[in-house]
């Protein structure tokens, strides 16, 4: 491909040094990947700036170099495209690049604090049973239909995404889903992508150690509805004092969804029990397999953007009915002597927390408590550490204090601000058990009768990250091994 056919509208075009004319066999943000004919972006990132590694791109074979700051000595015979940011041009470059992939699907990306996983997860589900090939970008996986793809970030980079989207349409795919993480769209990782739909779930705190404060990772969540076209559709949750602030300024069609306020899409409890939710929506009554209140939100966003997508409302409600939870979320386990349950939820933010504990509580018989196994982790928000401290013992009986993914971090200082946060006599109730797989298997021991252990943070992930080395780690497993069960909702397929 030339590169004429890449500096598309968008890409912040300022000056071009050398001639459009080259033949550009790849794109590469990372110096190591450049090989011979490759075009390099030099990104200014959170720790390295790219710009640094030109002379290693060069040296491997790069004919084209993106940047913001042109070199003063430049290599013959290479293009310098000199650009107002290197990361917003790379996601308009490499959609050119792929095809524009995104336009060739309705892409729906979901946003939030919490929610986002089990939203575009259950929405790929959906769409598949409906007979659809779909596509899903997420924390825990990518899928191209029935094909899965590890995933290692909430929502990729620019190259990464546009890669995927592109074996999707390949594929057959009518439809994909994304998480779009908050780090993503100030990093400008969804630029050049076009949206059919945009989902706001939730604020709560989170991320404050990359965004410094509560109002800048506002502001990251409402440009990805700003920047939604005027043919897409906006949906956002009414019941969060932030849904409308979402919907402010975007030129999209607008929409709401709620259990409480008046909304497009609304939403009624009936009952919520451990079996399940029965709920009254949209004036119909629907029983669906997952827990909690804060399901009954998924479960209307997801209602509310298949509808939005013009499908029909009966078959909806139908096919959501067989629904069953995302890994990792809420995944339940009985005890093989029918009494003992356990819950591994990834709920790692204080509003997240509170939500399954208080999910938790609600469901409770009597006579059952709570046994709560509870980290932070590493080189993340320490603010919210002591605030996840107090929860844990506000619903929890018996709470545990362990490691989650410490990364770079000491563990026992993580442990001493959770600490930090309770009073004399909460402190002298919890128990700290550094060895994660011994707090869980402690808190096993502590469960009596009937109760309820559940333990928080990590949910989906088979690994623990220790001084950057990730370990063997799953919590659903360790949970089993020491608590002997059967896992009540086992991932299926739709």
């Amino acid at each position: 491909m030339k590169l004429s056919d890449l500096l598309v509208e968008g890409c912040g075009l300022v000056r071009l040094f050398g001639s459009e004319g080259v033949e550009v066999e790849n794109l590469a943000r990372d110096s190591r990947a450049v090989r011979k004919g490759s075009m390099f972006f030099a990104v200014k990132g959170t720790q390295v700036d790219g710009h640094d590694f030109i002379p290693d791109a060069l040296q491997k074979g790069a004919v084209a170099v993106v940047c913001q700051d042109v070199p003063e000595e430049k290599a013959p015979g290479v293009c310098y495209v000199q650009v107002e940011d290197s990361g917003r041009a790379l996601g308009f470059m490499a959609s050119a690049f792929y095809g524009n992939p995104s336009q060739a699907l309705k892409l729906v990306g979901v946003t939030g604090t919490n929610g986002k996983t089990t939203t575009v997860t259950l929405l790929y589900r959906l769409f598949r049973s409906l007979g659809y090939e779909a596509g899903l970008l997420s924390t825990i996986e990518n899928r191209i239909g029935a094909t899965r793809i590890p995933s290692t970030h909430t929502t990729g980079d620019a190259l990464e995404i546009n890669s995927l989207l592109r074996r999707m349409v390949d594929a057959g795919c009518d439809y994909a889903f994304m998480e779009v993480s908050s780090h993503a769209v100030v990093q400008e990782r969804i630029a050049g992508l076009q949206f059919a739909g945009g989902v706001f779930s939730n604020l709560t705190r989170d991320h404050l150690d990359y965004h410094k404060t509560f109002e800048a990772y506002l502001k990251a969540k409402k440009k990805f509805f700003d920047q939604l076209p005027a043919s897409a559709f906006a949906l956002a949750n009414a019941d969060d004092r932030n849904g409308l602030v979402m919907l402010q300024n975007t030129s999209a069609r607008k929409f709401t969804y709620s259990l409480r306020t008046p909304a497009d899409f609304m939403c009624k409890v009936v009952e919520d029990s451990l079996q399940g939710l029965h709920l009254e929506m949209d004036r119909k009554e629907v029983y669906m397999r997952l827990v909690g209140r804060f399901n009954a939100y998924n479960l209307t966003a997801i209602y509310a953007v298949a509808v939005c997508l013009g499908m029909d409302r009966d078959q909806v409600l139908c096919a959501m009915s067989r629904l069953q939870e995302a890994p990792g979320r809420f995944e339940r386990l009985e005890a093989e002597s029918g009494s003992k349950t356990g819950i591994v939820d990834y709920a790692h933010t204080p509003d997240a927390l509170e939500n399954l504990l208080e999910t938790v509580s609600d469901l409770l018989l009597p006579g059952q408590g709570i046994v709560c196994v509870v980290g932070c982790g590493g080189n993340r928000d320490a603010g919210k550490r002591p605030e996840m401290a107090r929860i844990a013992c506000r619903y929890a009986a018996k709470v545990v204090f362990t490691n989650d993914n410490p990364r770079y971090e000491d563990p026992d200082a993580i442990l001493q601000q959770m600490l930090s946060g309770l009073d004399q006599a909460q402190r002298n109730a919890v128990l700290v058990i550094p060895d994660r797989e011994q707090a869980i298997k402690t808190a096993c021991m502590l469960a009596a009768g009937s109760d309820v252990v559940v333990v928080a943070g990590k949910g989906h992930e088979t690994y623990q990250e220790i001084e950057g080395v990730k370990h063997p780690f799953d919590d659903r497993e360790i949970l089993a091994r020491y608590l002997p069960a059967r896992w009540e909702n086992a991932l299926q397929e739709a």
